[in-house]
């Protein structure tokens, strides 16, 4: 992959592209502040880009901000938001289009290098990968009328799960239930978030994801 990197941690972001460079990803820039990470994305239109929340000259949320005019500039292009803090400000615009490519890691809990790799490979092609803290906070903000209020108990779960990345079989697993259950709790969720079902199962998941996430007031 074609990879952006912008920290403004020098020493995180030579880590970073040691370790991608590792796996024989290419770096094709390095940014250590919102306005060069745009420009970077524009410049080079990568596969994927990593991006820090906190970066000069605030140390609020210029990553996130920056991410949302780098998506406006090159449509869609895949944000992996990688972050030692939980910040959802500007987080809605990040997830409104509903195209996916967009993921939200927090840098402590990262703990297995290919999980990390894996994710970020999901991200560029189109999906999404949130951490379950980043949901949990992203949820307290949800508005009370939203259409996720008609799915049931377990079929939240199921989508929550569902935002952090799993596949079916692990969110089976983890809710100790059939692959077959599984399966007819997303097709409830499909046609209760009114997904089209001329849409490929991949693109309603990410709707579905980003619909559960960016409801919010």
């Amino acid at each position: 992959m074609r990879v952006v990197v912008a920290d403004d941690a020098v020493l995180i972001r030579a880590g970073l592209v040691s370790l991608l460079q590792e796996f024989g990803h290419d770096v094709v820039a390095e940014a250590g502040d919102g306005e060069s990470f745009v420009d970077a994305v524009t410049t080079y239109k990568p596969d994927v880009s990593i991006v820090d929340v906190r970066m000069p000259p605030s140390f609020t949320d210029e990553g996130l901000q920056a991410s949302v005019r780098a998506r406006a500039q090159v449509s869609g292009t895949p944000i992996m938001i990688l972050s030692q803090y939980v910040e959802v400000s500007y987080a809605d615009d990040l997830l409104a289009d509903t195209r996916g490519g967009v993921g939200y890691l927090l840098k402590d809990r990262v703990m297995d290098v290919e999980d990390f790799l894996e994710s970020l490979q999901r991200v560029a092609s189109g999906g999404t990968v949130f951490d379950p803290e980043v949901v949990a906070q992203l949820m307290v903000r949800r508005r009370k009328d939203d259409p996720v209020a008609a799915l049931t108990t377990r079929e939240r779960e199921v989508l929550a799960l569902m935002a952090e990345g799993r596949s079916n079989r692990s969110i089976g697993r983890l809710l100790v239930i059939s692959d077959g259950a599984v399966e007819k709790h997303i097709r409830n969720i499909f046609t209760k978030l009114n997904l089209r079902m001329e849409d490929d199962n991949q693109h309603r998941r990410v709707k579905a994801v980003l619909t559960y996430l960016s409801r919010s007031a």
